[in-house]
């Protein structure tokens, strides 16, 4: 299984990225947990920095650089934060800030992409759905994260003999990409609810088709006391905003993840609110599994630097860190319910802000966040 963390070490490496944008406002607020637990529990997290993206393209001319690799492929975790922006729109497409994240994700070989969408009862009113559709919606996405569209070959616009340009991006996927996150999620759904939907296009895609063939032939012979049902990923994304709650685990490609993890993330009223893990397969003799933790938030570069943005979905990106990587469920559960009361307080960030509640930026929400788990340690 993926989720049993380390039990022998007493030091963690955690290597921070905090990226463009809302990226470095944010991750301020972790990096103040993080030096809070250092004084309350036995093992001591480790923080190192680096660029990444538009801040390191800007200093190095690319968005990641060699050295920075070499860090995250040593670190125990990665804490990320944002990249890209408007001032990078125009650098060479290899350049780009994006490219940094992709190659993080695929050199660190992070398969797996865990998407909570949790709906917290304070914010029920603030999703634009009626509130009795979300209240208690308690859903997980895994997403196939390193293969698919977004790394599929041949790739590439070409000039046709006419003179029209033709762009070709291609889907692939092989039985052991799909049976190791398809496992994933049976795995998860077995500490859940015990259901998995597995989403894709096999009526038009044949790549959908081998996605149902194989997780069918997964369950059969692994996991038959798990609940498995096929949807089309069209038919997902439609009941995902009719009937919500019907889900617990859904498990799907690169590109449906992408689309679909941020419809349910909007479910629960704001993109400001939702965490990530990216995780890679763990080493059978060192029990070493690499992984990066990022808030699934863009860089929002309209509100960067005036203290506006949310960091609500980087401190619970922290939380699943310590949770799946270091088997410090107690400290996860702690942030989380210290994330829950100081909703209950009626705070408030602008991207949540509701009628009667206070509205307060982001080192007002660290504060608030790390106080009330100061109150309960």
């Amino acid at each position: 299984m993926i989720f049993t963390g380390y039990t022998h070490m007493t030091t963690r490496d955690i290597l921070i990225m905090p990226g463009d944008g809302i990226g470095p406002e944010v991750m301020a607020e972790v990096e103040r947990l993080v030096s809070w637990l250092n004084t309350r529990i036995s093992t001591r997290f480790e923080t190192s920095r680096e660029l990444v993206g538009g801040a390191s393209y800007d200093v190095h001319g690319t968005p990641v650089t060699e050295a920075a690799m070499q860090k995250a492929l040593a670190a125990d975790a990665v804490l990320f934060g944002a990249v890209g922006g408007p001032k990078w729109a125009s650098v060479p497409y290899d350049k780009r800030p994006e490219a940094a994240l992709l190659r993080l994700r695929k050199d660190l070989g992070l398969f797996a992409n865990l998407r909570p969408a949790l709906c917290f009862d304070a914010l029920k009113a603030s999703s634009t759905l009626k509130p009795e559709i979300v209240a208690g919606l308690d859903i997980m996405i895994v997403r196939e994260l390193t293969g698919g569209v977004y790394f599929g070959e041949p790739r590439g616009i070409t000039t046709l003999p006419n003179g029209e340009r033709q762009a070709v991006d291609t889907q692939v996927y092989a039985t052991h990409e799909i049976h190791r996150i398809a496992r994933v999620a049976f795995e998860l759904a077995r500490l859940r609810g015990n259901k998995v939907a597995s989403a894709e296009k096999h009526n038009v895609m044949t790549s959908g088709l081998l996605w149902k063939e194989e997780v069918t032939k997964l369950h059969a012979a692994e996991y038959k006391d798990v609940e498995l049902t096929h949807i089309l990923a069209d038919n997902c994304a439609m009941q995902l905003v009719r009937n919500p709650k019907q889900f617990d685990v859904i498990v799907t490609d690169n590109l449906f993840g992408d689309i679909l993890s941020d419809e349910a993330a909007q479910l629960t009223g704001s993109i400001g609110m939702l965490p990530s893990a990216s995780l890679g397969a763990r080493d059978a003799t060192t029990g070493r599994q690499r992984a990066l933790y990022e808030p699934i938030h863009g860089s929002a570069p309209d509100i960067a630097g005036q203290g506006k943005a949310n960091p609500i979905a980087a401190i619970l990106s922290f939380a699943m860190c310590l949770r799946y990587s270091f088997a410090m469920k107690a400290e996860a559960e702690a942030i989380e319910r210290a994330v829950s009361a100081v909703l209950d307080q009626g705070l408030r960030t602008g991207d949540i802000m509701q009628p009667g509640m206070r509205l307060i930026g982001t080192n007002e929400m660290g504060s608030a966040i790390l106080a009330a788990l100061q109150k309960n340690a």
